[in-house]
């Protein structure tokens, strides 16, 4: 059983930053893309933004410009880093790893809510 472990999450006024990190065990088969999901109140999961192993990235437009991910092979941690947040970012969001070979992994869940 691998564990992803997040961690990051909290409650944020509009405008604030966070950051999420998501951690898998030195013994998961090698990475290759890795990424952030979120489910909203009432809405479907949806990606927030992925990252290949080379370093590519991509985003939902919605976080376009506020939201950058990024990774550490040598930690198998990938980051969300959250820049001027709004309400309609709050959601659960979800770690999001897939090794090499096709398996596919996720974490258990970090809550961010962006409120005053």
């Amino acid at each position: 059983q691998v564990q992803l472990v997040e961690s990051g999450g909290g409650l944020v006024q509009p405008g604030g930053s966070l950051r999420l990190s998501c951690a898998a065990p030195g013994s998961i088969f090698r990475l290759s893309a890795m990424g952030w999901y979120r489910r909203a109140p009432g809405k479907e999961r949806e990606l927030a933004a992925s990252i290949s192993r080379g370093g590519n990235t991509d985003y939902a437009d919605s976080v376009k410009g506020r939201f950058t991910i990024s990774r550490d092979n040598a930690k198998n941690t990938v980051y969300l880093q959250m820049n001027s947040l709004k309400p309609e970012d709050t959601a659960v969001y979800y770690c999001n790893v897939q090794t090499i070979i096709g398996h596919t992994y996720w974490g258990q869940g970090t809550q961010v809510t962006v409120s005053s």
